[in-house]
């Protein structure tokens, strides 16, 4: 079962101007798409695979990242 989770997060407004030039330059993403790839990405840089649980979470956001990554819209 997928399920999405809403965050509020305040950003520098400098990386918002980047955002908004991004998203404005790229009509295929969105601001979900860019937070979700961005946030899945830091995970795996970050994370380890030393258990069985934290190997199950790489996999799964490694998953995450490559869907946000190669999403088409229609």
């Amino acid at each position: 079962m997928k399920t999405n989770i809403s965050i509020l997060a305040e950003i520098p407004e400098e990386l918002h101007e980047s955002l908004k030039t991004y998203l404005d330059s790229h009509p295929d993403w969105d601001q979900d798409r860019v937070f979700t790839s961005a946030l899945s990405l830091f995970l795996l840089q970050n994370g380890n695979s030393a258990t069985p649980d934290a190997s199950r979470c790489y996999r799964q956001a490694a998953r995450v990242y490559l869907e946000s990554l190669f999403r088409h819209t229609a």
